[in-house]
């Protein structure tokens, strides 16, 4: 009889082993396919932040698309995104009260703000990604329900930002180039570009993804253009080369530069920075003109976006010239004549976005326009 007891009370305690495995188990696999489902949903936050971020950058230099505008866009593209990226093979709505675009002043910072009534072009979108009562719908578990347990909220929150604001640019640290050309303009002409005060308006850029690159054509598209060949007779005061790197830099390095951009063997002789000091300068020993023995590498880069140094002032004749440098600004060549008499000989530009590596981001008073950072998540 004894024995006959002990087994049955070995087959009760096996049972009810066997049930609390299978709620662990249970218990197990809901817990997992909740935080499969977390992972998913940090995922589509973050690819809707980063793809929204990139619509806040206005397409169009100079034309000054209303910020209403470029929040609009960059709402829908975090929709969009939030759609194509399914969690637990449901696609994702996203509520207006989940998309916030505003300014984060220094999106290093982690404690940064976002203000969403800064006088600044706004820099950065927040989303956040839910399944809950209120979107979506809870997660639904599998075995849980036994327990009384059919389902739970959870949410993941992403934010992406660019920099839009430098106080000058060090080596990338991937090694790669910096996009700047070695040539300088006024900062007279610069604002008159900036104020609508030019009348040149003779050639239209436009992006051919087919060719995956810039076309230029003779024509009107509504921006601005000015010479960035010196316009006098090669004293102080003119625009022309400035040396980045070598302060004796030769014609090979100047087209060098122009096609590859500024090295880190360059940078490293600029003692690996080329940053504005607290005065807001920086001085570059350069050469007041531009040789007609680069035409052919400028011609080369006509389109293609490229950051220029802006100056203030500038003293010392020919190659004696020390420019103060005072704004970086990006550009694309449209048309390059250096050849015939002074007064003809040209290289054109206009306003140009350009996304750079290597920028130092600045908190204080605007130092660079149509220069961008990469779109990166901060939080």
């Amino acid at each position: 009889m004894q024995t006959g007891r002990r087994k049955g009370n070995i087959l009760v305690l096996s049972a009810a082993l066997l049930i609390v495995m299978f709620a662990l188990l249970a218990f197990t696999v809901d817990l997992g396919y909740l935080q499969v489902a977390k992972t998913e949903l940090q995922r589509t936050a973050d690819s809707a932040a980063i793809a929204a971020t990139w619509e806040l950058i206005d397409p169009s230099p100079s034309k000054t698309t209303p910020q209403s505008t470029l929040t609009t866009s960059a709402v829908a593209k975090a929709r969009d995104y939030a759609l194509k990226n399914l969690v637990t093979r449901d696609e994702m709505q996203l509520i207006d009260a989940d998309i916030t675009a505003g300014f984060l002043a220094d999106p290093a910072n982690p404690l940064s703000q976002l203000s969403v009534s800064a006088a600044s072009g706004y820099n950065a979108v927040q989303v956040r990604v839910r399944k809950d009562d209120a979107a979506n719908g809870n997660v639904p578990f599998f075995f849980a329900p036994v327990l009384g347990i059919g389902s739970a909220a959870c949410e993941a929150q992403a934010t992406a930002a660019f920099v839009s604001n430098f106080s000058g640019f060090q080596t990338p640290k991937d090694g790669s180039n910096l996009q700047i050309l070695p040539f300088a303009l006024d900062l007279q002409t610069w604002n008159d570009l900036m104020n609508g005060l030019v009348a040149d308006d003779n050639w239209t850029s436009t992006w051919s993804d087919g060719q995956k690159k810039w076309i230029v054509t003779p024509g009107a598209d509504g921006i601005k253009e000015v010479n960035l060949f010196p316009q006098g007779t090669g004293s102080p005061g003119n625009r022309g080369t400035v040396d980045i790197g070598s302060s004796n830099n030769s014609a090979a390095d100047i087209a060098r530069q122009i096609v590859n951009g500024i090295s880190p063997a360059d940078m490293e002789v600029m003692g690996g920075k080329l940053q504005f000091n607290d005065q807001g300068a920086i001085t570059l020993n350069g050469d007041t003109g531009i040789s007609a023995g680069v035409k052919d590498e400028l011609a080369s880069i006509i389109g293609q976006p490229r950051c220029i140094p802006i100056f203030s002032a500038v003293v010392g004749p020919g190659n004696n010239a020390q420019y103060t440098i005072v704004r970086f600004a990006g550009v694309r060549i449209l048309e390059v004549k250096l050849t015939g008499q002074m007064s003809s000989k040209r290289v054109v530009i206009q306003p140009a976005n350009i996304r750079i590596k290597g920028g130092i981001p600045s908190t204080g008073p605007q130092g660079t326009n149509f220069i961008y950072s990469q779109v990166w998540l901060v939080r």
